[in-house]
């Protein structure tokens, strides 16, 4: 047996794989101070197993790894490996050549292997006892060995030569075999102490498994009688179930009559109901109607009963007006016949006065001339009133006041005055009912249009009540969703319903954020589950709801201390929402009070929000598949290349019903006002 050959890399000076061979005999290694002649004896300590520090001349094992220089990188490992001529079968190994390596890296792992295959330094070890070779055989004389041997004590010298003689390997397995006896007698000594607690509860035992003996025959009597029992109770289960049965069957023929009863009242309710709101509807709008046609009708019961008081007024007057010159032409006829008889008298006058001239003697001439001249001046005064007559007679047939002021002169002026003031009147009468007549009609045109604005204020405000009253019951439908909290799982409604018990509930995710409706799908997308999940102020209250759960089988929820949870962001993800198309982080993108900043943090600061799923692609891409993203319409990439996505089956969600909610709200004051 002798050395083929070494193989050393990254140790010490050998940077580079380094491979020296050696033949049969003697082989000198020569060379100036530090060129690294000792550096080889230390490869052959080393890779035989060595872990003396010192041994090697170093500080720590790594100072064996080849530390670099300005010029070369330092190693990672060092390597070195050994190439023994075992043709004569020294080693107890069946192979011509046995090669032995060991492998150091910087991080202080090390490995051992024989001929390429890993083993253990006592393998090795063993495989070289009594050869001689190994990292405290006497094959390998250190720097200062010879020294040390000679000084050193007998018992150190003897080591030495038990190794040369071949009985290192016999010692060792002495020692190993007397370390084996030792703790077998220790294990010896324990049996014993077993043995003897064991017989002190022999007495104890034997009492114990008579009361057992006894027990289970007592339990096998127990079971027979509890069998008996069953039976006894299957029998009367399975009599008083068929009498069950028998009553079920004539219930259910009952329940599904009540049924069909009930199903057909309701629906004859419904269509009570729907005809009762139409009717209100319909009587709401007629008393509206009939209310405005009041108002109306009085109002222009007024106005006509003024304009009529008017009319009245003024009739009067006419009447008044047409008695005056009914009198008036009473009286210019009766002038008139007065004229005429004073013509006839007149005319007969003047007959008498010529048969007097014809008839008369001359002695009475002068009292006949006296009588002439008396007549002619009652002719001439006769002849003047006649034309006066005549005169008032023409002007009387045009104008009835000159009449009156020839025969009443002293009131002329004032009777003037009140016929001038009466035609006036009557002139002011004239364009009064003209007047009345024109509002008259304009008022039967504002009636008209006031009938058709009613007709279309009547048809609006019947749809504006109709749209309040479908909100009215949308509100009163998603209400009653919030107070039961339906689309939640059971074991949340019930830890809700004990919130006013359990002061330390806070509330579900989706009730304590706010998330504008353009971010609602992505937002509930990125939440998933945890919409659902329950915040509690402390750990206690979620332990105390956790064993009210088990207590009422109510299921099981997810709970979030607030006390407990750390919210943090994600590097990755708010580097990358400053990329184009990126919206942000979806905690930045909620709103929520102050306290609950390490919940939103939690739940949404490794969730990027962008705009679409082209987007998502090329950021996930960029980012090497690390983020959880998700788009607006609600696609998700997950970390790792995931991709979900697709269609959702309605547009309900959790997270919109609070903000749905508000906004029924808003329009349904709105709407009042408008109703109004």
């Amino acid at each position: 047996m002798y050395l083929k050959s070494i193989e050393i890399q990254g140790f010490k000076s050998f940077a580079n794989k380094t491979v020296l061979d050696f033949s049969n005999g003697i082989t000198g290694i020569v060379g100036p101070n530090g060129s690294g002649k000792s550096n080889i004896s230390d490869a052959v300590r080393w890779v035989l197993g060595e872990q003396k520090v010192k041994q090697l001349r170093g500080s720590s094992m790594q100072d064996v790894i080849f530390a670099g220089t300005q010029l070369r990188r330092p190693q990672s490992s060092a390597f070195v490996a050994i190439t023994l001529d075992n043709s004569d079968r020294s080693l107890n190994i069946d192979y011509d050549e046995v090669t032995v390596s060991r492998r150091l890296y910087r991080s202080g792992e090390s490995e051992y292997m024989l001929n390429g295959t890993e083993c253990r330094l006592k393998d090795i070890s063993e495989l070289f006892y009594d050869t001689g070779i190994g990292k405290d055989g006497y094959s390998i004389i250190g720097q200062g060995q010879i020294d040390k041997i000679l000084s050193g004590k007998p018992e150190e010298r003897r080591d030495l030569f038990d190794e040369a003689v071949g009985i290192v390997k016999f010692k060792r397995r002495k020692a190993v075999a007397q370390k084996k006896l030792e703790d077998e007698q220790a294990n010896l000594v324990r049996v014993t102490d077993i043995l003897k607690e064991l017989e002190r509860q022999v007495g104890p035992l034997k009492k114990q498994s008579d009361e057992a003996k006894q027990y289970l025959s007592i339990r096998d009597q127990l079971i027979i009688a509890d069998s008996n029992l069953f039976v006894r109770d299957m029998q009367d289960t399975m009599a008083s179930m068929n009498s069950v049965n028998e009553d079920e069957d004539t219930v259910n023929a009952e329940l599904e009559a009540v049924r069909k009863e009930s199903e057909e009242l309701t629906a004859k309710y419904d269509e009570i109901e729907e005809k009762i709101k139409t009717l209100d509807a319909a009587l709401m709008q007629k008393r509206d109607s009939v209310s405005k046609s009041d108002l109306l009708k009085t109002n222009l019961s007024g106005q006509i009963n003024v304009l009529k008081e008017q009319i009245s007024s003024e009739k009067n007057n006419a009447a008044h007006y047409t008695q005056r010159i009914n009198a008036l032409q009473k009286d210019m006829f009766d002038r008139i016949s007065q004229i005429e008889d004073s013509v006839s008298l007149l005319k007969w006058i003047r007959e008498q006065i010529s048969f007097i001239k014809g008839n008369t003697s001359g002695d009475n001439d002068e009292n006949i001339a006296l009588d002439l001249e008396m007549i002619n001046d009652t002719l001439d005064e006769t002849d003047m009133t006649v034309s006066s007559c005549m005169g008032a007679d023409f002007e009387l047939e045009e104008r009835p006041v000159k009449e009156a002021e020839k025969i009443n002169p002293a009131k002329s002026d004032h009777f003037l005055q009140n016929i001038e003031e009466q035609r006036r009147l009557l002139a002011e009468i004239d364009k009064r009912l003209e007047e009345v007549r024109s509002l008259i009609a304009s008022d039967n045109e504002l009636v008209e249009r006031l009938g058709n604005e009613n007709q279309q204020l009547r048809i609006t405000i019947e749809q504006k009540q109709r749209f309040h009253d479908n909100q009215k019951n949308r509100l009163e439908t998603l209400r009653n969703l919030a107070e039961r909290y339906e689309g939640y799982g059971n074991a949340v409604k019930n830890v809700m319903d004990r919130r006013d018990k359990e002061h330390g509930i806070r509330g579900v995710v989706a009730d304590l954020i706010q998330v504008p409706a353009k971010y609602e799908t992505a937002i509930e997308t990125a939440l998933g589950g945890s919409i659902q999940n329950i915040v509690t102020d402390n750990e206690n209250t979620a332990k105390s709801l956790v064993q009210f759960l088990k207590q009422t089988h109510g299921g099981r929820a997810t709970f979030l201390p607030l006390t407990n949870i750390r919210g943090k962001r994600d590097e990755n993800c708010v580097k990358a929402s400053h990329e184009n198309g990126a919206i942000g982080l979806g905690c930045d993108l909620i709103e929520y009070k102050s306290e609950y900043t390490v919940l939103a943090e939690y739940l949404l600061g490794r969730v990027l929000i962008v705009n679409n799923i082209d987007t998502a692609l090329s950021i996930q891409k960029k980012y090497h598949q690390s983020l959880r993203i998700v788009t607006l319409e609600g696609d998700q990439l997950n970390p790792g290349g995931s991709i979900s996505g697709g269609a959702f089956r309605n547009n309900s969600n959790l997270m919109g019903r609070k903000r749905e909610l508000e906004e029924i709200e808003k329009q349904i004051f709105s709407s009042e006002d408008e109703i109004r």
